[in-house]
């Protein structure tokens, strides 16, 4: 019988169902919140991956379009291909507060598959997702210190709210995801409209608040349903090697990793370990590998003692330094705008493209087709380390670091009605040393000012780094890559000189308190200040131009009923615009016409056609139109393209006409004035009134009889009594 397990987490109940779907399965939960179905199972193989010293974790997140009740739109209609970008930020987002918490050892292949079977229109299924995993990893054999939960949190009219909708996000300044565990926080994701630190740090410790009754309920179902866990074999006791190790080269290993150069260093410490491996001789055949883990887990035990001991980081820096930084913009004479961003050995190029409405990417989701006018893509080169591979699409990392750019820009982006161009900006990583993502939104930033975009403002973001032994804390401003791989926690926060835009944090470790996480934020903002000042020695604010080859987008409102007009039968009107001027158009249904086009006069010709098109009679004005049709009451004269008139045989002419066509024919011009246009928008025009009364009619006698007193100055004639 299937088990059911229930709690209240922002008003709604969110439920964890197992023992009924996916039972081969090593674990298997179905979790239930608002409308959203995620299954969520859990596997590990029973053979060991042989010769790899890394966790071998997989994470699928998979969204089935059946899930809203709708028909993929691929040609096969089924969903096919490489996972979408939201598959794949979600997977990530499983993947990161997992990971940690698997135990050192285990080198069984492990496959976590997350599939939405029934989609909420107003609440995302990744949180659901997260806290399925957690569930499924929880009631398994697999090793797992959990459990873990994750809920969104965000700020609306100045309250906290927790797991909002989509539509309550809309006019929410933050949108924050965050995982715990018992011991404490292990992952955060975040957007937000330019907030201040205390309101994230506040945030924070809400939702650490919120995941409480999650985590317990989770704890109850591994004690009562949860499978007995896999024992692992035991670790040998390399102690004796290890300590060898250290006396025979901890000093030759501090001596290398304190080079200031990465590839100095990394080229240093190659040796030491050769050096290491050589003494140690015959001791250690057969337990080569064994040993060169050995090294790797003496160097970073040294070097975290080094810093908090030393107070002194691997390139010589201070905690609180940030390395060398330099900026350059427009470089490539034909782009819309770039600019290059190094610091320290770390260096980004990017570049910005600034198209039309009709280049917003369509992107295909559960709650149905959405367009985005922005987008930001990170590439990561082999070169940029130093390194040879193959070149394939973008991986799960460089869709990560592309997205966390992105959330960080688009917060200082201007609206459609300000700026209607849909923007692109690729990141080229063209060296790296740490921070690639960061630089990457200093980057983006500079390249955006650099295109005439009138962006809020500059937009930096710092990568930090923490040590932690004991009651011992080191907080790193704009870490290295080895200080990333020997810390504590990954903690990348971006935003301006109001505040924060985007933050990201993964932690390696327990007891994350709110005197260490401030110190980070504040620390963080020290540093962003810093980096945003050395941008602005290279640009300061927008180009007040756009670049010579960016398109120039003017729009055009017009009546939406001319709409038709424009596009004409079979768009036959629109694509002789776009020939005869070589612009691009984009027409929208509220009658927005955005013309395109980098030649300044063929958008002028453009409009001038368009406006032919679309103009309307006004009433007293004078046209050249062309005779349309005779009728025995009138003529029908075009005064404008597709709009036409009718003057009455009665404003032919002064005198009195018998038949039209003693004035006109078909095909005629005819100069007509305005009469007047009435509700149903029919036009009365007149010729009569632009031509000279040649033969004027003698003026009447008075209609009382008897001659006018101007004309024989007689009295009129009076009634008799």
């Amino acid at each position: 019988m299937p088990k059911i397990y229930s709690v209240e987490i922002g008003g709604r109940d969110l439920h964890f169902e197992t023992g009924h779907l996916a039972q081969q399965a090593s674990g298997s939960v179905l979790v239930r919140y608002g409308e959203n179905a995620v299954l969520v199972t859990a596997v590990m193989s029973d053979t060991v991956r042989e010769g790899i010293d890394f966790l071998p974790l997989t994470v699928d997140y998979m969204e089935r379009a059946y899930a809203a009740g709708r028909v993929p739109g691929s040609f096969f209609r089924r969903e096919i291909g490489r996972p979408s970008e939201k598959e794949t930020l979600t997977s990530r987002l499983i993947d990161r507060p997992m990971r940690p918490l698997f135990p050192k050892g285990v080198v069984n292949e492990i496959q976590i598959i997350a599939t939405v079977l029934s989609g909420d229109m107003e609440l995302d299924p990744d949180i659901v997702a997260v806290n399925g995993a957690a569930a499924a990893l929880a009631i398994s054999d697999i090793p797992f210190h959990g459990p873990v939960a994750a809920v969104r949190v965000g700020k609306i009219g100045g309250q906290l709210v927790v797991n909002p909708t989509n539509t309550q996000l809309k006019d929410s300044t933050l949108n924050l995801t965050v995982a715990g565990a018992p011991q404490g926080l292990v992952m955060v994701e975040a957007g937000a409209q330019m907030v201040q630190e205390e309101e994230v740090l506040e945030a924070l410790f809400f939702a650490q608040e919120q995941l409480k009754p999650i985590l317990e309920l989770i704890q109850r179902m591994a004690q009562e349903i949860g499978r007995p866990t896999r024992e692992l074999p035991e670790p040998p006791d390399n102690s004796e090697l290890r300590q060898k190790i250290e006396a025979l080269g901890g000093d030759k290993i501090l001596a290398a990793m304190t080079q200031p150069e990465k590839e100095a260093r990394h080229l240093a410490m190659d040796q030491v370990k050769q050096d290491i491996l050589a003494e140690l001789g015959t001791e250690i055949e057969g337990r080569e590998k064994e040993a060169k883990g050995l090294i790797s887990e003496v160097k970073k035990k040294l070097v975290r003692n080094m810093m908090l001991t030393e107070q002194r980081r691997i390139d010589g820096r201070s905690f609180s330094d940030v390395r060398m930084i330099t900026g350059d913009i427009g470089l490539l004479s034909r782009t819309h705008g770039s600019a290059v961003f190094t610091r320290g050995e770390t260096q980004a190029l990017a570049v910005t493209t600034l198209g039309t409405p009709s280049d917003e990417q369509k992107i295909e989701t559960l709650v149905g087709e959405t367009f985005k006018a922005f987008m930001l893509h990170y590439n990561f080169p082999p070169y940029s380390v130093g390194e040879t591979r193959m070149i394939r699409g973008p991986g799960r990392r460089e869709i990560g670091h592309g997205a966390l750019a992105e959330r960080a820009i688009a917060q200082v982006l201007p609206s459609a009605e300000e700026f209607p161009y849909t923007i692109r900006i690729v990141s080229e990583i063209l060296s790296s040393n740490g921070s690639s993502s960061m630089a990457t939104i200093c980057g983006a930033s500079m390249s955006l000012m650099d295109a005439g975009v009138p962006i809020k403002a500059a937009v930096a973001g710092v990568a930090m780094g923490l040590i932690k032994e004991d009651d011992r804390v080191a907080v790193l401003s704009d870490i290295l890559g080895d200080e990333d791989s020997i810390g504590d926690m990954d903690f990348k926060v971006a935003g301006t000189s109001e505040g924060i835009t985007a933050l990201q944090m993964d932690i390696k470790m327990t007891g994350l308190t709110r005197e260490i996480m401030g110190k980070a934020l504040s620390q963080a903002r020290e540093s962003r200040l810093h980096i945003l000042g050395k941008m602005a020695e290279t640009i300061s604010a927008p180009s007040p131009t756009l670049k010579e080859h960016a398109p120039k987008i003017i729009v055009l409102t017009i009546n939406p009923d001319k709409i038709r007009d424009v596009i004409g039968p079979g768009g036959k009107m629109i694509k002789s615009i776009v020939a005869a001027t070589g612009v691009k158009m984009d027409v929208e249904d509220d009658g927005k016409i955005h013309i395109s086009s980098s030649d300044q006069k063929a958008a002028d010709e453009a409009i001038r056609m368009i406006n032919e098109i679309t103009a309307e009679a006004e009433i007293g004005a004078t046209y050249r139109g062309i005779v349309k049709k005779l009728m025995d009451f009138g003529a029908f004269v075009e005064i404008l393209p597709g709009t036409d008139g009718l003057v009455h045989i009665s404003e032919m002419d002064h005198r009195r006409v018998k038949t039209v066509d003693e004035i006109c024919k078909e095909g005629d011009v005819m100069m007509v004035k305005v009469l007047d246009v009435d509700r149903q928008g029919k036009i009365r025009l007149s010729r009569k009134a632009l031509i000279p009364n040649d033969n004027p009619q003698p003026e009447q006698s008075d209609h009382r009889g008897g001659q006018s007193d101007r004309r024989g100055g007689r009295e009129p004639k009076k009634r008799p009594e």
